[in-house]
């Protein structure tokens, strides 16, 4: 069991890798399409996996659990990112994020009702808070928030991660955190390999920046931010962990200021103050 600190450590050092990926997969779509973007980047995470199994050669799961996630892997990785990135096609980015950050409620539905999760109503009321700071930041974005086929994409993603989550949570538990995620990870970049050779040839003609941008979506919000969630989820359980993500887009406007020097309003701070005070009140004793 991963004690409190290192599990609430891993949380928050997930959120920060996963926000910090906005930017840069920004900065990879100037040389890649969407979809090659994913097959490399997960290429690249694979290779990391695969070192620490061939390194750790810890005990791998039965044939019925390894469909389990595989099943994962094409759920919440090749199926999330070709939707999603397929989505963002039409949808602009802030709106994006709001849709996405439906997760953690569609997570917390489906964990109670398929593992036996519990919310209390004080975690649904800070659920329901956080919810709420992610509008406000998603409102003051460019763009519509209407239901044409972009968005249900982006819809559709997020309910790819929710399931992913949920079907992963007991493989955790039977194999460890790490275990899950190295195979996850594999699996995922197996599921994206037919669109590899493509992402191959639009490397030639990447500038530094974009390739490097690549190499960091591998190895951290790739390798170590999947790692690190799935030991988040082993010790908070699906539902809770999921509130975390809350934190993504105050984190990823932080970053944006500390980076570029894109300065918050008062509305997308007061947004992010809500996102983080509904992620405390759930982690406080919240969840039976």
């Amino acid at each position: 069991m991963t004690q409190p600190n290192h599990a609430l450590a891993a949380a928050l050092t997930t959120v920060v890798l996963w926000a910090s990926a906005f930017p840069l997969i920004r900065t990879g779509l100037r040389a890649f399409d969407p979809v090659p973007l994913a097959a490399l980047r997960f290429a690249v995470a694979a290779v990391v996996m695969l070192t620490w199994l061939a390194w750790r050669r810890p005990q791998l799961p039965s044939t019925r659990d390894g469909v389990r996630l595989l099943l994962c892997a094409a759920i919440g990785i090749a199926l999330y990112n070709i939707l999603l990135n397929s989505g963002e096609q039409s949808v602009p980015a802030g709106v994006a994020s709001f849709i996405i950050n439906t997760v953690p409620v569609i997570t917390a539905l489906l964990a109670a009702a398929l593992l036996g999760e519990r919310f209390r109503a004080r975690a649904w009321g800070g659920t329901a808070i956080s919810f709420v700071g992610v509008a406000t930041i998603a409102s003051m974005q460019p763009g519509d928030l209407s239901f044409g086929r972009g968005a249900m994409l982006v819809l559709a993603a997020a309910c790819c991660q929710a399931v992913y989550f949920t079907l992963q949570r007991p493989l955790i538990a039977a194999y460890g955190a790490k275990v899950c995620a190295a195979i996850v990870v594999v699996f995922g970049a197996v599921c994206l390999a037919p669109w590899l050779p493509t992402a191959l040839v639009e490397a030639r003609a990447a500038d530094r920046s974009s390739l490097c941008a690549v190499a960091y979506l591998g190895l951290l919000p790739g390798a170590i931010g999947y790692a690190t969630w799935a030991a988040a989820q082993a010790h908070f359980g699906s539902g809770r962990a999921a509130n975390f993500l809350y934190l993504v887009p105050p984190t990823a406007t932080g970053l944006a200021f500390a980076l570029t020097g894109e300065t918050p309003t008062v509305v997308t701070i007061l947004g992010g103050a809500c996102a983080i005070a509904g992620v405390v009140i759930v982690n406080t004793r919240a969840l039976r």
